[in-house]
This record gives C-alpha cells, structure tokens and sequence, in this order.
C-alpha cells in the first residue's frame, strides 16, 4: 500500500528521506491519474530502494503551488530531501522504471 502524504507530513515523509522518494501529484477525479495508479503500485512492490509516495492536490493545493505542479499526474523525484527530476502525464511501466532508475 502506497502512503498518502500531506502537506503537514511532506517534510518528513518526503524531504526527510535518505534516497529517492517518488511523489505522485494525483486528484480522484483524474482520468489519467486512475490509469497511473496501478502501475505506481506495481513499481512500488517490485522496487524495494525507492519510497513512494502519493499527494492528493484538491487536499493539498499549497503543496502542489510550490512544486509549480500544474497538470496532474505529476511524478516529483526527490533524492537526499532535493528535487531532482519530474515527469508530467501518464507514461508506460517501462517509462516509468527508466525515469526512477536515472534518478537512483
């Protein structure tokens, strides 16, 4: 099960990490951010170094101005507490896979 952070625990659930945590910018009534979610979880079960992590921005929008996040699904990776990289829209496993291990 993928943990839900929120703006009062993004500090330590997020910047507060050792390594790479994968944040998931999603709403519940995001279409694409639906098809997104399944495979999140698979990563999340078959890739044990990496933590990830999902933000719901209708219940968080001070999170989401910060990071500049303005289409959902948005995937922010953070490394050591830093934004390294992000990824904007649905994207395959395989996409998905490669864009976490450059940033491992």
């Amino acid at each position: 099960m993928i943990k839900e952070v929120t703006g009062s625990t993004f500090e330590s659930d997020v910047l507060g990490k050792e390594g790479l945590v994968l944040v998931d910018f999603w709403a519940p009534w995001c279409g694409p951010c639906k098809m997104l979610a399944p495979l999140f979880e698979e990563l999340n079960d078959e890739i044990e170094d990496v933590e990830f992590v999902k933000l719901n921005v209708d219940n968080n929008p001070q999170q989401a101005a910060k990071y500049r996040v303005a289409s959902i699904p948005t995937l922010l990776a953070f490394k050591n507490g830093q934004l390294v990289d992000q990824i904007v829209g649905f994207r395959p496993k395989e996409e998905l896979r490669a864009f976490i291990n450059r940033n491992k």
